[in-house]
């Protein structure tokens, strides 16, 4: 069978075209899967809008979480065999999951949950290695006293969605998650809030609930307009951590009167960097597979669409720039 794959077109960067490339060898950490089902994410739409604004030689295969089935392993590869059942999030420096075929480092994969589908699973796991390592790894919010409080700006998106159960279930804080509408406050509390907040005019909001300031932020969306909040909000010696770059410059002043520490969360950068410790990351989606297995945790899966087409890529992209998404969208092949 040959490979089919859909990528970006570097004759009209805004379209996708469908391509067949060559098999792949893996290399000696590689898996080569056949790929079953994808999600969408917030990366694919900026990479494929910053493809647009720079323009590329040759087609560019997006897609970051997948669900699949090993097809070959490479000579290093340890934990996996042909015909296992994988789910990974992916390393950005690599063809994407848009694709029937694809290598991905076993090092950052894991074995598929159990219980859950392709599509359940697809929907996982880079919004749930973000959440983890932005609250475990930079927060550090299961060191925290009980008592604590933890600020989720956007609650109800892909990486909230799993933020709040990790931290309802994995740590003593008390769970405060914003939302807009009241579908999305009813999404956060079912997954374990405490308290869901309008975040328009966040700061008069939690003050009517006579929260002053909190000890945690996570920020998974708009950094640059939560800022001002943000920095007002945190208590001193907090801890903020935002997976959104900023367009502005952010003033530190109050992060700085307040002894307060700022966290970037990038779920690629051990596989971008080939950190000691990429391995971690296979660890974390293990976990994270035994939490669903264990009926601890659900799939994020709110709407899947069907078929490697330029048409579903397309109209999955555009489902995403329209905002708002409750959960996450997939594409099952």
């Amino acid at each position: 069978m040959p490979i089919k794959a859909i990528a970006v077109d570097p004759k009209n960067p805004a379209a996708f075209i469908e391509i067949s490339p060559e098999k792949p060898t893996p290399g000696q950490y590689d898996l080569l899967v056949e790929v079953k089902a994808v999600s969408v994410n917030p990366v694919d739409t900026k990479v494929h809008a910053g493809l647009q604004k720079s323009g590329l030689q040759q087609p560019r295969i997006l897609g970051w979480d997948a669900s699949g089935v090993v097809v070959e392993v490479g000579s290093s590869v340890s934990g996996f065999k042909p015909g296992d059942e994988v789910w990974y999030a992916g390393d950005i420096t690599r063809p994407g999951s848009n694709s029937t075929q694809q290598l991905i480092d076993s090092r950052i994969t894991a074995h598929k949950p159990r219980s859950l589908n392709w599509a359940e699973s697809a929907a996982m796991p880079l919004t749930a290695l973000t959440a983890w390592e932005a609250l475990f790894e930079h927060l550090k919010i299961q060191d925290a006293a009980p008592g604590k409080t933890l600020l989720i700006i956007g609650g109800a998106g892909g990486v909230g969605s799993l933020a709040i159960p990790f931290a309802a279930q994995r740590s003593q804080v008390k769970v405060i998650a914003t939302a807009s509408r009241p579908e999305s406050a009813a999404w956060c509390l079912e997954r374990g809030a405490d308290l869901v907040v309008d975040y328009r005019d966040l700061k008069a909001n939690l003050a009517q609930q006579g929260i002053e300031n909190v000890d945690y932020i996570l920020c998974l969306n708009d950094t640059d307009g939560h800022w001002q909040a943000i920095s007002d909000l945190i208590a001193p010696m907090g801890h903020i951590c935002t997976i959104v770059e900023n367009a502005q410059p952010l003033d530190q002043s109050a992060l700085k009167l307040k002894s307060a520490a700022l966290h970037w969360e990038l779920m690629f950068t051990r596989s971008m960097f080939n950190t000691p410790d990429i391995a971690q990351q296979g660890e974390i989606l293990k976990q994270v597979a035994q939490l669903l297995d264990e009926g601890k945790l659900s799939t994020t899966l709110s709407e899947t669409m069907h078929g490697l087409t330029v048409p579903t890529l397309t109209a999955a992209h555009q489902k995403l720039l329209d905002g708002h998404m409750q959960g996450k969208l997939v594409i099952v092949y």
